[in-house]
């Protein structure tokens, strides 16, 4: 599954810390998910979202195979 997550940290000027801290895990589980290396809970999907005001389809695109 890809992500947007790194994008998204852009436009809102947040640091990998920043997030981790706002949805409450360590920065090297958002440094997982951005390298696609981790695959988060649905509700860390959805606090994730939240935090950038998207739809969860917005920011992780399942690929084939997935």
């Amino acid at each position: 599954m890809k992500n947007n997550i790194k994008v998204e940290r852009a436009i809102k000027s947040l640091t990998q810390e920043d997030l981790a801290n706002k949805v409450s895990v360590s920065r090297q589980t958002i440094n997982a998910m951005e390298a696609n290396k981790y695959v988060p809970s649905t509700v860390l999907a959805l606090k994730i979202a939240k935090v950038f005001n998207k739809t969860v389809e917005e920011i992780f695109i399942l690929e084939k195979g997935d």
